[in-house]
């Protein structure tokens, strides 16, 4: 590793000053748990750390007149601790509960999960279903992207190199939709994920139809996706064994999984067709249950 320099930023502007000086050759340092492996491992080093890890203002989750506001910084345990994130996100926290050990929860945060933009990602696919947004800041002002036009490609993202990614917001319509995902890996813990799903739905009418449908999948394309088509069959529909299963089908279909050493391309798919059925069906479970009062 060659010598670089260090910066620990003492509020956002002062980060955002330092990202529009060096631009490309500046990393950002939060949680350190992807960034801190690759600089052991990569020929490349940059010239400016910028150590974002103490701005207090990007730790914050918290209830806002238009839905729910993640900061960046937020940790994996902090999420998966949060009775706001169980009372509305209930998706969310069982996610950050499946990533890595205890002390890479304690450390890594959502915002670098999202950055680090790989496909098998544990928290993509709930903020995908729950039609997150992504607040990105700079000294040239902010913008907000949905989450699903932030995610490029593998380990690439829409993210600007004089950009902080600041916050996660996740619209209120989506608060409180019952929920659930679900993730197989090599073992029962501490593993990357083989395959992972977040899916969800109100459930209206009589007799009860799907409502505001949601499908995402991990691990099983260039990036985390939605199951567009699978939530457009499901949309209207009776809740019944036949509509889940035929859901299941279609996002198998829309997925596209490939061959590598952890795992075949047609296991992945067989993956996502069981996944999915559970989830939609835990989904269904929770609809049924009386809604969890949110406690601060």
């Amino acid at each position: 590793m060659r010598p670089f320099e260090y910066v620990r930023a003492g509020d956002i502007e002062h980060a955002l000053r330092v990202l529009a000086q060096h631009g490309p050759r500046a990393r950002v340092l939060a949680g350190g748990t992807d960034l801190l492996v690759e600089l052991k491992s990569s020929a490349q080093t940059p010239k400016v750390i910028l150590d974002v890890s103490w701005l207090s203002a990007l730790k914050r989750i918290e209830r806002t007149p238009e839905g729910l506001r993640i900061g960046a910084l937020a940790t994996h345990s902090e999420i998966a601790r949060s009775n706001v994130i169980g009372a509305t996100c209930v998706a969310l926290g069982e996610a950050a509960r499946a990533i890595g050990a205890v002390q890479t929860r304690n450390a890594g945060t959502v915002g670098g999960n999202l950055v680090t933009c790989v496909p098998s990602m544990d928290s993509g696919p709930p903020l995908l279903a729950l039609d997150a947004l992504v607040v990105l800041a700079s000294a040239r002002g902010r913008r907000v992207l949905p989450l699903r036009e932030f995610f490029v490609g593998p380990r690439r993202t829409a993210l600007e190199p004089d950009e902080l990614l600041t916050c996660i917001e996740v619209p209120l319509s989506a608060l409180a939709k019952p929920m659930a995902f679900l993730k197989l890996g090599l073992r029962k813990g501490q593993a990357l994920a083989l395959v992972n799903v977040a899916a969800g739905f109100f459930a209206d009418g009589d007799p009860v139809r799907f409502s505001a449908p949601c499908i995402a999948l991990g691990a099983v394309a260039p990036t985390a996706i939605r199951a567009t088509q699978a939530e457009r069959y499901l949309a209207g529909r009776r809740i019944d064994r036949a509509s889940i299963e035929e859901a299941a089908r279609i996002a198998t279909a829309e997925a596209a999984p490939i061959d590598d050493f952890r795992a075949s391309a047609w296991y992945r798919s067989t993956l996502i067709s069981v996944l999915v059925r559970r989830a939609l069906e835990l989904a269904h479970e929770r609809a049924t249950q009386p809604v969890k009062k949110e406690a601060a």
